[in-house]
């Protein structure tokens, strides 16, 4: 088992995500969940934005970078929606990363991708934040880039399905959201 670094979405580090990273532990991985704002995590998506907003994207890099310091190059780096998209930017910089799982989002940065790449992605379908037309383009930039890619689409919940304190959770789904997510990482 592996090392995997998970970033929270734009809510903050929510019991969800610790949450998430206690069962990766319990399947036998080392997880570091940053906080990327140093800051209370947020109850509303809105509130969220405005957490993001007040940190900076420049200070949540600079934090992710720092969480990543330390941690073998072969780190699986992972996160959820907007944790999605600091993982896919931290892949250029650690291009020995054992895979990218993506949850909720699609994470961008297809040209950092090495052939054979391990990439996982859990999206709703239908996701607000993701509409189809960009995940298509999405997938076929990140096949084009030799990524060994995997993408599941879950009807009906919300963005954010897999947490269990937001109106978006979808037990169902998100179970099995966390069936595939053990399955892809267990040879991490």
């Amino acid at each position: 088992m592996g090392h995997i670094l998970l970033f929270h979405s734009v809510y903050g580090l929510r019991p969800a995500v610790l949450a998430a990273a206690d069962r990766l532990r319990t399947a036998g991985h080392q997880v570091t969940t940053p906080d990327l704002y140093g800051l209370p995590a947020t109850d509303t998506v809105e509130e969220g934005f405005a957490l993001l907003d007040k940190v900076g994207r420049d200070a949540v890099l600079d934090r992710a970078r720092a969480a990543a310091r330390d941690l073998p190059a072969e780190t699986v780096l992972a996160g959820f929606s907007l944790g999605a998209g600091v993982a896919g930017a931290l892949l250029a910089e650690r291009p020995a990363a054992a895979a990218l799982l993506l949850l909720h989002g699609t994470g961008g940065a297809p040209d950092a991708v090495r052939p054979g790449l391990p990439v996982q992605l859990h999206l709703a379908d239908p996701d607000e934040y993701e509409p189809q037309h960009e995940v298509d383009e999405w997938q076929r930039a990140m096949t084009a880039a030799g990524a060994e890619l995997s993408v599941h689409r879950y009807p009906g919940p919300g963005h954010l399905y897999t947490d269990p304190d937001l109106p978006d959770h979808d037990p169902v789904a998100a179970e099995r959201t966390w069936e595939r997510v053990l399955a892809f990482l267990a040879d991490r």
